[in-house]
């Protein structure tokens, strides 16, 4: 049998971004599939929706109608696509709980740091529930240690992390990175730093395209 193909991915997102939540879910779910075709090296990348976003954050219904000109009608529209698409990955996605929008600085710092121990995509996966299924504010800095806790992350290190400015350059230096590669919206998943593909797609697009792009590799390197 051939070896899987290893294949790097940027996941670039935010801790908000609702589509980004279903593309994560999109994306293992393709994986999944293609476990024994691919070797992944997922790396989850820094991106705000709303870098000026208050700490306090802001109402999200109102926050959405006016970022996007959306009336209450088109509002619950999108909600509901939105829930219903996560419903077909496995995501629950609770409005009744989730009444605000926040600033996600700090959660990307915490990201940066989990890259570093191995727990990156396990704290992405805790903070997208928190804030989606569970309504928990991540921008609150003891919220975020229970939610790191939570995705094996110690605590005494996580707020430290939260009571300084570590990881603050290193997060801002990443999204003015992937800014000015032409990232303007998201979720962005990269492939093999040249590959992008735009949005939450079904598991069906991701795994054409790992595929294929897989197997362009291989032939590249003669190892298929």
């Amino acid at each position: 049998m051939t070896d899987p193909t290893p294949l790097r991915i940027d996941f670039v997102s935010d801790v908000v971004c609702p589509w980004c939540a279903i593309g994560l879910a999109s994306l293992e779910q393709a994986l999944h599939r293609l476990q024994r075709e691919v070797d992944v090296e997922l790396h989850v990348q820094p991106f705000e929706l709303n870098p000026k976003m208050a700490p306090e954050g802001e109402d999200i219904a109102a926050h959405l109608q006016a970022k996007y000109g959306l009336d209450e009608a088109q509002l619950a529209a999108n909600q509901e696509r939105i829930r219903a698409r996560g419903a077909e990955l496995g995501v629950v996605f609770d409005t009744s709980r989730r009444r605000r929008i926040h600033n996600t600085f700090d959660a990307h710092r915490l990201l940066h740091w989990a890259g570093e121990e191995g727990r990156q995509l396990e704290l992405k996966r805790a903070l997208l529930q928190a804030y989606f299924t569970e309504g928990r504010d991540v921008s609150d800095h003891a919220t975020l240690v229970q939610i790191a806790t939570g995705a094996g992350l110690p605590a005494e290190r996580a707020r430290a992390i939260l009571a300084s400015d570590e990881f603050a350059a290193e997060v801002r230096t990443v999204e003015q990175f992937f800014q000015q590669a032409g990232i303007t919206g998201v979720p962005a998943i990269i492939i093999e730093r040249k590959h992008l593909i735009s949005g939450g797609q079904p598991p069906e697009v991701f795994e054409q395209a790992l595929r294929q792009i897989a197997a362009e590799k291989s032939a590249q390197s003669g190892t298929g």
